[in-house]
């Protein structure tokens, strides 16, 4: 089997620390899935703001967020004011191409600041990046979804985050979360030490974010906040993944179809050209319309330029 363990990125956003597995040494996306962190967990005392990520931009890309512990505010240039809490994803679309785009800010509420009367005090988040297939005209909006496909597989508790999923016992789910390139993400809880098993879809690129625990899988080992990243065929033709966990452990699985654009990344803005990113810089730097007003007093964050040597 042709499995490659990641190891994270260490850094901090909005005043949590969080570990990057996409991008990660020149590996390319899991499908459309182009961005990838574990924020958190960590937990803050009562006198403590939380996160607090300022008014920032978007381009060509989806944000996903899945909310594991605690409650976030989100609010945009179209105008959403949404809390997300455990067990539910935010969906934010950029929009593609040079007429759209997308601002936004991010920050921690607790009982006394706007989240639900038993919101916790602290924080675990898997944030994603989903890039847009540019050879779509594809609007901005804003989607939450506060229910999902849930079930019990084997020894464990399944949601279904996006896409559709046939169970290896032949069980198929649908989740409502919208998306514009075929991709799968499911959030897989050990409530028992034992096995799972993965249906694999023919075509699909995968990867395997451990969140909680530690998961094995014929010999090779996936530790906490690390990424198992395989391609169906590397499978030795089986249609499925088999993991071992104990009870506790918790992981991310996403897979999707490789896009037929290059994907650029750069600060917060995704294209498929270098040109674009630089006129998106300038855009959010100048102030364009594109991206809108928050509704905040955040602050706004300015976009580093393009780094020498940047390929595209």
């Amino acid at each position: 089997m042709s499995i490659k363990t990641l190891k994270p990125r260490l850094a901090e956003v909005g005043g949590i620390p969080i570990a990057r597995l996409l991008p990660n040494k020149g590996h390319q996306p899991i499908g459309a899935w182009c961005f990838l962190d574990h924020a958190g967990p960590v937990e803050f005392a009562e006198d403590e703001a939380g996160m607090q990520v300022g008014r920032h931009p978007h381009t060509n890309l989806q944000t996903f967020s899945w909310m594991l512990e605690g409650e976030v505010l989100h609010k945009d240039s179209l105008g959403n004011e949404q809390v997300i809490t455990q067990n539910q994803v935010n969906v934010m679309t950029a929009g593609t191409g040079l007429t759209q785009g997308i601002s936004h800010t991010e920050q921690s509420v607790f009982p006394d600041t706007g989240g639900s009367p038993d919101a916790a005090y602290g924080l675990s988040m898997v944030q994603l990046w989903i890039a847009l297939p540019t050879d779509q005209k594809i609007e901005r909006s804003f989607h939450h979804y506060p229910a999902l496909p849930t079930w019990r597989e084997q020894n464990a508790e399944m949601v279904l985050t996006t896409g559709s999923y046939v169970s290896v016992s032949g069980e198929r789910y649908d989740a409502p979360t919208i998306q514009y390139s075929k991709m799968v993400g499911i959030d897989v809880n050990f409530l028992e030490d034992g096995e799972v098993a993965l249906h694999l879809e023919s075509g699909f690129e995968y990867g395997i974010l451990v969140t909680e625990g530690q998961i094995e899988s014929e010999g090779n080992i996936c530790e906490k906040d690390q990424l198992f990243r395989f391609h169906d065929a590397d499978i030795a033709g089986r249609h499925y993944i088999k993991l071992v966990a104990k009870k506790g452990t918790r992981i991310m699985f996403i897979g999707g179809e490789p896009l037929n654009n290059q994907v650029l990344l750069w600060w917060n803005f995704v294209a498929d050209n270098k040109q674009e990113i630089e006129q998106s810089i300038s855009d959010w730097n100048n102030g364009h319309e594109r991206f809108g007003e928050v509704d905040s007093t955040m602050e706004r964050l300015p976009a580093p330029k393009l780094p020498i040597g940047f390929k595209g």
